[in-house]
């Protein structure tokens, strides 16, 4: 199983023809609101690519729809907390390209409590699953510690990127996933390689230049599928889904590696986050017909 203490969000995507400059107010061409948050996608993708997910969040009290679209998406409930602050949202402007701007309010999202924490960790394995968190919660750090001291094995998606709330997660996990840009502001802030800090896995994904995936005895290179993206928003949340599901599933990081690299150029090409993640029978179509 999969055990994902992780962000919830309302998003809210404006389609705009090209992203606004300083001071500049434009008018969009299109709105639609969707479930969102880096946790929730990856619980989703993972979920939908054939993993046992269970997701542990936090909504406020104008969380009923997002319940109703976790439920929907096939997620059960039992960890979702409803708390008195508002529900964490976002709103996301995509333009013609594809590209995107997001602000992004935490609200519901930091107020994890360690009760919480240390009661969903009591009823997994930590023989058999994994935990996975982010930075869009709070106490992500002390989850890290106490996971650790458990010995579960912990995936840790490093973004919204900060250097300082990374560098401390660094000892207390297994996997740290992180985009190109991600990673040079790691080796900035540490003065060294990643590559170098002795991690099991360090997953980095390029874009279009694919993802790489180095561990203690090789580095794994998977070129990224050519497809015409719609809305890149959300991709990165597919790929360590995706990845993380397979990976549970086979054991083996490279069918890993480019089972996530088929999901995540699947999803851009779909509008929203969520409810553009591919289910497993489609990535595997898509594999076949890319081999």
């Amino acid at each position: 199983m999969i055990l994902n203490f992780g962000s919830i969000n309302l998003d809210l995507v404006y389609r705009v023809a090209s992203l606004p400059t300083p001071g500049e107010t434009l008018a969009s061409t299109s709105y639609e609101k969707y479930l969102g948050g880096k946790g929730v996608n990856q619980s989703i993708a993972a979920q939908r690519c054939g993993a046992e997910v269970r997701h542990i969040g936090c909504v406020g009290p104008d969380g009923d729809w997002l319940r109703e679209q976790i439920a929907e998406f096939g997620l059960t409930l039992d960890g979702i907390k409803t708390v008195d602050e508002h529900t964490g949202h976002a709103v996301i402007l995509v333009d013609d390209a594809a590209e995107n701007q997001i602000v992004l309010y935490g609200g519901s999202n930091q107020t994890f409590t360690m009760d919480q924490i240390e009661a969903a960790l009591k009823r997994a394995d930590p023989k058999t699953d994994w935990v996975i968190c982010q930075n869009e919660t709070n106490l992500v750090h002390e989850l890290a510690q106490s996971a650790r001291q458990k010995n579960f094995r912990t995936a840790y998606s490093a973004a919204p990127f900060e250097a300082e709330h990374a560098i401390p997660m660094l000892d207390h996990i297994d996997l740290l996933a992180v985009n190109e840009v991600e990673a040079a502001a790691l080796q900035n802030a540490l003065g060294k390689d990643p590559r170098d800090l002795g991690l099991r896995y360090l997953l980095v994904t390029k874009g279009a230049d694919g993802a790489d995936l180095h561990t203690h005895h090789e580095t794994l290179h998977q070129p990224a599928f050519s497809v015409t993206p719609q809305d890149t928003t959300g991709a990165g949340d597919t790929f360590l889904g995706a990845f993380m599901a397979e990976f549970t599933l086979s054991n083996s990081p490279a069918k890993a590696l480019r089972f996530a690299s088929a999901a995540s150029a699947i999803q851009v090409t779909r509008a929203g986050a969520a409810p553009a993640i591919p289910m497993r029978e489609e990535v595997l179509a898509f594999l076949k017909d890319n081999t």
